[in-house]
């Protein structure tokens, strides 16, 4: 299955979820690609190249990581360290069969499998995440409003 133009705000299989991690992170001095368990996640000069609970590796585009994680104290923002991601709401659904998405429209193709959870965060940028993990690191949101769409 290959997602192209999914909206999962307008899914309703999809729900609101958060995520709470703490990465190491190291800021890339060009650009290259780092294997993730999905696929190639390319990346430039500067953006952030996480290594997360169990040793998943991604890259987050620099103005995306700024805007979603915050480095543990003392640690400065910008230097290389622990970061713990900001409790933003997320779209998810868990997809039954083997499946594909682009991490933003054009970007790195990601593969998931069965039983893996598909990510939407706005603004068109998605993610997969294996079962096991998504379960360890998501907890449904109950914030305000309709369960069914992060703020925007």
């Amino acid at each position: 299955m290959d997602f192209e133009a999914i909206d999962l705000r307008h899914d309703a299989h999809a729900s609101c979820y958060l995520k709470d991690e703490t990465v190491e992170v190291v800021f890339a001095h060009g650009a290259g690609s780092i294997a993730s368990r999905e696929g190639a996640n390319l990346y430039g000069a500067g953006d952030a190249l996480l290594t997360g609970t169990g040793g998943d590796r991604w890259s987050v585009a620099r103005d995306r990581f700024d805007a979603r994680y915050r480095p543990l104290p003392p640690l400065q923002h910008g230097a290389d360290g622990a970061y713990r991601n900001l409790p933003l709401p997320v779209l998810a659904r868990q997809i039954a069969t083997a499946f594909t998405v682009r991490r933003r429209a054009g970007g790195d193709l990601l593969h998931g499998g069965a039983g893996d959870w598909l990510l939407q965060y706005p603004p068109g940028d998605w993610r997969i995440v294996a079962d096991d993990r998504f379960r360890q690191l998501y907890r449904p949101y109950r914030g305000a409003g309709p369960a069914t769409a992060p703020p925007e």
